[in-house]
């Protein structure tokens, strides 16, 4: 998902019950010290060490979890000048299959969006065209093109952040998966890490104002 995105992104959705449940189970996680770690991935955590710890934790504790990698893809993002958009598809057995940023301005290719380098990047792994079995981590509510595409790789269930009054195309614009063109609706939870995503998205706007 690309620029379009108003100076405040309110949260319009109720988080599922299962994702409250999920969050109630993280917190009384014994292993706290890993879960100090995951919270705070800027303090002298790698990325590949944090989709590692990611990827090898039950996946009841993690599923909101999953937003932490996302997210420092939406910061590495920043970093290089693009919209702080992060991306990350994780399999059914909690697995890390990609992990991306935005690459448009970069690449000079306005597809280059977070979701689309992911969903490539998994399909090319595995040698397959869908990914049945695996869901959608999204820093920011995924606009019309990048829906699309999730719905074409059958992607079982979509989590993202922010939403996206302007660009969005999920719960705004066209609202893909409610169109009858749509053959596959992924099931959806919004609001995940929401404000952190809103937070990256406004500071990179103000300071190019």
């Amino acid at each position: 998902t690309q620029a379009g995105v108003s100076s405040t992104l309110p949260s319009t959705f109720t988080r599922p019950a299962t994702i409250q449940r999920s969050a109630s189970r993280r917190e009384h996680n014994p292993a706290r010290a890993r879960r100090l770690a995951i919270r705070s991935p800027s303090e002298g955590l790698t990325l590949s060490c944090l989709l590692f710890m990611l990827a090898n934790m039950p996946i009841e504790t993690t599923k909101s979890t999953f937003m932490v990698a996302a997210l420092e893809e939406a910061r590495r993002a920043a970093a290089r000048g693009e919209v702080p958009i992060g991306a990350v598809i994780v399999d059914n057995a909690g697995q890390v299959l990609a992990a991306a940023g935005n690459r448009t301005e970069e690449l000079s290719d306005p597809t280059a969006h977070a979701e689309m380098l992911a969903i490539r990047q998994a399909c090319a792994d595995r040698g397959a065209p869908r990914l049945p079995d695996c869901a959608i981590y999204v820093t920011l509510e995924p606009c019309p093109m990048c829906a699309t595409a999730i719905s074409f790789a059958r992607l079982t269930r979509l989590y993202y952040g922010a939403s996206d009054a302007k660009g969005g195309g999920v719960e705004h614009g066209p609202r893909i998966f409610h169109q009858p063109t749509c053959h596959h609706k992924p099931d959806l939870y919004p609001g995940i890490g929401e404000n952190e995503a809103a937070d990256l998205l406004r500071s990179f706007f103000q300071e190019r104002r």
